[in-house]
């Protein structure tokens, strides 16, 4: 009898019933009262580890079994690596799968899911292909979709050729993760199209569900959305992505790594714009749980585009302490070195850039190809070209590719260096002659090689090309520019003589042959030897006289002819420039009103009939007056000078309207 006077019997019909009604709340209630009883009681410890898993109390379910391990034994195998998988515990839920005594088929479906956390593609395949074979059931449909997506992370991260498993299309996860596989394929057509399948499929079957509203529906499609867009943003339609990007932002979903996902590839299309929308979508890649949501390579990337959005915000401390954990973390990847780099470059700190790279080459030469192309870089900006020159020929990976060659002739050419850039010619024709003989790579290196060398009067090492190229192949040089002059140069002595040639052709009879589509016209005049003209006949082609020019109305043909004539009048030596004009009849001069014309006639001095107004100096008043010829007139007031005359000075115009001044 139970404590409160409850028996076991009727407490254990309580943990049935709320089992069956999924109250798993009430039962754990009942199940510790039974345990009240009997502490060690198998049957009840197993009940109460299922009743904290189903209200998701992993941790708690998981210290039952840890206290009763002596008791259950292996009874809560699954059970324990269940809640250590759920607890993000996966290497210990690995160890605890790994040493279970019989390896069941949940067990085996629980570790296929573990070695795909673990990023073991290879493996958890084989777990889930075995798993198909081998077992009839009503969960085989998510038995393939699993499948399916550990065939995609292959074919994503991995890279790795795949062959075909016959996989159906038959519900939207398998269409999804169809299109995913696509993608790492590189048919972005094929898995854009796949994509809107999956998305017409999502629909059809929600819809048929009545409890499923249109915001679920949303909701469920936002990672196909999603994916879409990072479709579109391969094959460069931005703006397209961008736009279904934020769509999916907008809706919320409940997925932290959707969420982290989407923000970083709306920030790698940002780039160094919008840097303000940027730093808001990096707090969704923060988010708690988004590590364990993700593979690492995405985490990875997610890394890499912080510190580099640190960079493009001008945060240099923030860039670099990025750069040196993620350098840490990846101790060989070039890419925290290359970030740095870059922060020295805005730092103007070139020098110091080139030995942070040459360090990291030293450590790591694996990587020397892209390390060393960024250091070749470098110098070209700092003008060495010399040593981009032997940086660049160190690369035993692109040492002999033809763009690297046209790059290393040209700044040798840029230098006057053409030594170096023929060397560099020889060393790559010798390359190809030895792995590739008369390949078009080939063919076209000793004829570019020719040319250049011609180019620069290097004319015998010319001949020696040309002449390795005659006898590779004639028929493609025969129809190139360098084979004319190797023909003039050197090859003429091979041509047969003229008279070798020549064929003994009757031409008129040619032409007037009955399959001759083309006859010559007969001259009317026989060309030959001139005839003797007779007396009196004059010449046939009468001669066009040739037409005097005219010459100008003032033409004088005894004067010379100004030497400076064709001289602007500027620029002739007697030019003195403007002379003034004579000013004409001066107005406004005199007293103000005055009149310029009516002041003679105002003048009573000038007029015969006017008596004198005063005396003559010297006469006595009261004398007879003087004939009017001995008169000598008064003086008048002189007119004002000039200068002196007032002035109105001009009105200025006015600036817009209708009808100004």
């Amino acid at each position: 009898m139970a404590s409160g006077g409850v028996s076991v019997a009727s407490l254990w019909t309580e943990v049935n019933r709320c089992g069956q009604n999924g109250d798993y709340t009430r039962a754990l209630k009942a199940l510790t009262k039974i345990l009240h009883e009997n502490r060690d009681d198998v049957t009840a410890l197993q009940c109460k580890i299922v009743c904290l898993i189903q209200n998701g109390s992993f941790k708690e379910a998981l210290n039952v079994m840890n206290t009763h391990s002596k008791v259950l034994s292996s009874e809560v195998v699954f059970e324990k690596a269940y809640c250590e998988y759920r607890l993000n515990r996966v290497e210990s839920a690995l160890k605890t799968i790994e040493g279970a005594p019989e390896q069941t088929d949940k067990l085996k479906e629980l570790y296929g899911q573990v070695l795909y956390r673990l990023e073991r593609y290879n493996e958890c395949r084989s777990v889930y292909t075995d798993l198909i074979r081998n077992s009839q059931d009503e969960y085989e449909e998510e038995r393939k979709t699993n499948l399916a997506a550990v065939v995609a992370a292959m074919s994503q991260w991995e890279k790795a050729p795949l062959e075909d498993l016959g996989l159906p299309d038959l519900t939207y996860e398998l269409c999804y993760n169809a299109a995913c596989t696509l993608i790492g394929q590189g048919h972005l057509t094929e898995a854009f199209n796949k994509l809107r399948q999956a998305e017409e499929l999502c629909r059809v079957s929600l819809a048929d569900d009545s409890d499923v509203t249109e915001e679920d529906i949303d909701s469920e499609l936002a990672v196909i959305h999603s994916q879409m867009a990072y479709v579109m943003q391969l094959q460069g339609r931005t703006d397209e992505a961008l736009q279904l990007y934020n769509q999916v932002i907008k809706l919320r979903p409940s997925d932290v790594g959707l969420l982290a996902v989407t923000a970083n590839n709306i920030i790698t299309i940002n780039k160094d714009q919008n840097v303000f929308d940027s730093k808001k979508k990096v707090k969704l890649t923060n988010a708690e749980g988004v590590e364990h949501k993700l593979a690492k390579k995405q985490l990875q990337a997610i890394d890499f585009n912080k510190a580099l959005l640190a960079m493009y915000t001008n945060q240099a401390d923030q860039c670099r302490k990025l750069s040196s954990s993620l350098q840490s973390q990846n101790p060989g990847h070039p890419r925290p070195v290359l970030i740095q780099v870059a922060q020295l470059c805005r730092e103007k700190q070139h020098s110091k850039a080139i030995e942070l790279l040459q360090q990291f080459l030293d450590q790591h030469p694996e990587s020397a190809s892209g390390i060393k192309l960024t250091m070749a870089q470098l110098y070209l900006v700092q003008g060495h070209i010399t040593k981009a020159c032997d940086v660049l020929r160190s690369i035993e990976e692109f040492k002999h590719k033809p763009g690297m060659i046209s790059a290393l002739v040209t700044m040798y050419s840029h230098e006057e260096d053409i030594d170096s850039a023929i060397d560099v010619f020889k060393q790559a024709i010798e390359h190809y002659q030895s792995e590739q003989p008369g390949s078009a790579v080939h063919l076209a290196l000793v004829r570019e090689a020719a040319n250049f060398k011609l180019k620069y009067g290097r004319k015998k090492e010319a001949i020696s090309d040309l002449e390795q190229l005659w006898k590779m192949c004639e028929s493609v040089c025969s129809s190139s520019h360098c084979f004319m002059s190797f023909i003039k140069l050197h090859l003429s002595k091979h041509l047969p003589s003229a008279e070798a040639m020549s064929l003994n052709v009757d031409v008129d009879e040619l032409e007037n042959s009955h399959g001759a589509t083309y006859v010559r016209k007969k001259a009317a005049k026989v060309v030959g030897e001139n005839l003797p003209k007779e007396q009196g006949q004059g010449e046939i082609k009468k001669k066009k006289k040739k037409k005097k020019g005219k010459l100008p109305k003032n033409y004088d043909p005894k004067a010379t002819s100004d030497p400076e004539r064709w001289l602007p009048m500027r620029e002739r030596s007697y030019y003195r420039g403007k002379k003034k004009g004579k000013k004409k009849e001066q107005i406004g001069k005199g007293t103000q009103g005055a009149m310029a014309g009516a002041s003679a006639e105002l003048d009573a001095s000038k007029t015969a009939s006017s008596p004198p107004t005063s005396p003559r100096p010297g006469s006595a008043s009261g004398s007879s007056t003087a004939p009017a010829g001995n008169v000598v007139p008064p003086r008048q007031q002189k007119p004002a000078a000039s200068g002196a005359t007032r002035k109105k000075a001009p009105q200025k115009k006015k600036k817009g309207g209708k009808g100004g001044w």
